[in-house]
């Protein structure tokens, strides 16, 4: 029996050891995505600033989740979601019609890359009607929901909206919100001049809709930056003192 136990202890042993292999073996899904020959120079010009590898891993997007990029602009993470996800996951491009308004250059990032991203679909709802064809794993949206607050886009009436990414999300599911951060206490006083707002009513707004705050990450921080300047400014423009909070959809 001892002879027995010890092959068989052996045998676990090495199946741990193969399995260990194979996992490390496996490409990272996000460094692979960031990889994609296909990304354009533009957005990988963009990584140093974005740090997208952190991000999107303190996002926790994953092979076969269903995604949706809110206000997607060029496409930036659209491209990577799509990567990411896989042909078992499927990211939902959301351009709302408010958007519209702008021309082609509204959509055509996302439709430049959907022919060899046979996962990315376009959909364009009114903003306080967002909804997608599937329950979804997470919605994303960055450097946006300022705007939700803007002449632009109706204004949107927001606790629609944030109660509809609450509805349109599985239990457990993960709304992630990237923006410019505004001076505390300032509330919405700077969405349509300097494009930022106020981190604490952002989180005041999506909690009333039922969400709970499961983390916020400094990767983005810039202690620097006095809040005053208009996020295009030359002086400031892509190194902005930006928040990114992570909510979730409760399970029970």
């Amino acid at each position: 029996m001892s002879r027995l136990r010890s092959i068989a202890a052996g045998a676990l042993a090495l199946g741990l050891v193969v399995s260990a292999a194979a996992a490390a073996a496996e490409p990272n899904p996000i460094a692979a995505a960031l990889a994609d020959a296909s990304r354009p120079q533009k957005a990988r010009d963009l990584d140093a600033a974005r740090k997208p590898a952190e991000v999107l891993a303190f996002a926790g997007v994953k092979p076969g989740d269903k995604v949706a990029d809110l206000m997607p602009g060029a496409g930036y993470y659209t491209l990577l979601f799509s990567d990411i996800v896989g042909a078992r996951g499927h990211v939902y491009a959301v351009v709302p019609t408010e958007i519209l308004k702008f021309g082609p250059r509204a959509t055509e990032g996302v439709t430049a890359l959907q022919a060899d991203h046979k996962n990315v679909s376009l959909t364009s709802p009114p903003i306080n009607a967002f909804a997608t064809a599937d329950k979804l794993d997470m919605v994303w949206t960055s450097w946006n929901y300022h705007d939700f607050h803007d002449p632009f886009m109706g204004p949107a009436d927001l606790p629609k909206v944030n109660k509809a990414i609450f509805d349109a999300l599985k239990p457990g599911g993960v709304y992630l919100i990237v923006d410019h951060a505004a001076q505390p206490g300032s509330g919405v006083r700077d969405t349509n001049t300097l494009h930022r707002i106020d981190i604490e009513t952002v989180k005041a707004e999506v909690l009333a809709a039922g969400f709970v705050l499961d983390g916020a990450s400094p990767l983005l921080a810039n202690p620097d930056d006095a809040h005053t300047l208009n996020v295009f400014d030359g002086k400031i423009r892509g190194h902005t003192d930006t928040f990114v909070l992570k909510f979730r959809k409760p399970k029970a």
